[in-house]
């Protein structure tokens, strides 16, 4: 029997509490009418209730259906108690409503090529039930697909600024947009409702809520793309799972007129070093960024870099990357030197060895770094930016509307004040 129960909340309106029928202390209020006399009467007849009434879809006979065909539903004067989708051939489809309750949603990918059938069961306040059932054939496996990705790995401990990152390749169309952000799922634990921000280019969809993410929280997303039709002939290609969860807050803080990093743990300042940011022809980014990869030892290789004053080839020790053009915080004994007086840098955020190893194994993927006051704003999409924008800034960027409870602008991001 199919569950019910809101497993997945939609990625717009997760954990959503409606508080059902309470009043103040004491009793309930009591609605009484009055004759000519001024005493009470008996009261008014209840009003009917509504008609139970339930309709289905897909339409029986439906042929070629992606697999990401839902079993949508109507109701009017109850709700849906249970829900059974079959697959011909044996074996039962697991599957939950969705929030609102206008549909049911397989918690797998349908199997290409297949028939299905699927009863639905409504029940009114009364009892009164009525059942519709309908059957359908799913498509072959269409030629044409997108490539997409999630950065977010099973097990893996993130920093509070992670936002739930998908990739698309090509980039998703507008006109689909919607329809895409409608099957990508985040649960938070504990909750912490959010939305997702899509990239102007549609290569990248964020996902974040309108605060850093609680210490401890367990994040639960499904990325259900498989089978569903884009208006550029192409379909999603698979779908992705994944759990991860928040560890401490770690937040640096880099203020270019002092040269300084400033660095919090749970909100205390807990150290402070000299910095060597970008020089001005090649200025570091300033805004929010998150740490996107980290690499105890790797090469820098800028050699097909148009201007010959730029390419080099060098090692690097305790390498983390900040933006997809190439803005790492590092290790950096050349520049020693200049650290906390002057910009050197190729756009990176240069620091001492001793300091870069510090900070390497005191951070995560996903803690947040702030730098202020360079030459250049960062650019949205390059990296991780979905905490560089306000939050009134950020829903602007969902697909789908936003639920008034959280279209408000929220406050910065980083509450922290820098020393």
């Amino acid at each position: 029997m199919g569950k019910v129960t809101g497993t997945w909340a939609a990625a717009v309106a997760l954990a959503t509490l409606v508080p059902l029928g309470l009043t103040g202390c004491g009793t309930e209020p009591r609605f009484v009418s009055s004759d000519s006399s001024g005493s009470p009467s008996s009261p008014s007849a209840v009003p009917p209730t509504e008609p139970l009434s339930l309709a289905i879809t897909p339409g029986t006979g439906g042929t070629k259906l992606p697999v990401s065909t839902e079993i949508g539903t109507t109701v009017t004067g109850g709700k849906v108690t249970d829900v059974t989708l079959t697959v011909d051939g044996g074996g039962k489809v697991t599957g939950s409503m969705r929030e609102d309750g206008s549909a049911w949603v397989p918690d797998s990918p349908l199997k290409y090529s297949k028939s299905y059938t699927a009863s639905v069961t409504a029940t009114s306040p009364g009892g009164q039930t009525e059942t519709k059932t309908t059957s359908f054939t799913t498509m072959a496996k269409p030629g044409k697909q997108i490539g997409s990705g999630l950065y977010l790995f099973d097990d893996k401990t993130y920093g509070v600024a992670m936002p739930v990152v998908v990739e698309f390749s090509p980039g998703i169309p507008t006109k689909d947009r919607a329809a895409v952000q409608k099957r990508m799922f985040v649960k938070s634990d504990p909750p912490q409702p959010g939305t997702w921000h899509w990239v102007s280019n549609g290569t990248q969809a964020y996902y974040r809520a309108p605060e850093y993410w609680q210490p401890d929280t367990k994040l639960t997303v499904r990325i259900a793309l498989e089978g569903i039709p884009l208006s550029n002939g192409r379909y999603g290609n698979v779908d992705r799972k994944a759990t991860g969860k928040i560890g401490s807050r770690f937040e640096m803080k880099v203020d270019n007129s002092t040269k300084q990093m400033s660095v919090y743990e749970n909100g205390n300042l807990i150290k402070t070093m000299p910095v060597s940011l970008g020089k001005k022809s090649t200025p570091s980014s300033s805004g929010t960024m998150v740490v996107m990869e980290k690499k105890a030892a790797t090469v820098f290789d800028t050699r097909d870099d148009p201007n010959p004053a730029n390419r080099y080839v060098t090692d690097i020790q305790f390498a983390q990357r900040l933006t997809w053009g190439g803005e790492y915080i590092h290790a950096a004994p050349w520049s020693v030197g200049d650290q906390g007086r002057r910009n050197v840098s190729h756009g990176c955020v240069n620091v001492s060895t001793a300091n870069a190893q510090w900070l390497f194994n005191k951070t995560k993927v996903g803690d947040p770094i702030t730098v202020k006051g360079t030459e250049r704003k960062l650019a949205s999409g390059n990296g991780w930016t979905a905490w560089d924008l306000s939050w009134e800034e950020f829903v602007k960027g969902s697909a789908l509307p936003v639920p008034a409870e959280l279209g408000a602008p929220a406050a910065a991001p980083t509450t922290t004040p820098a020393s």
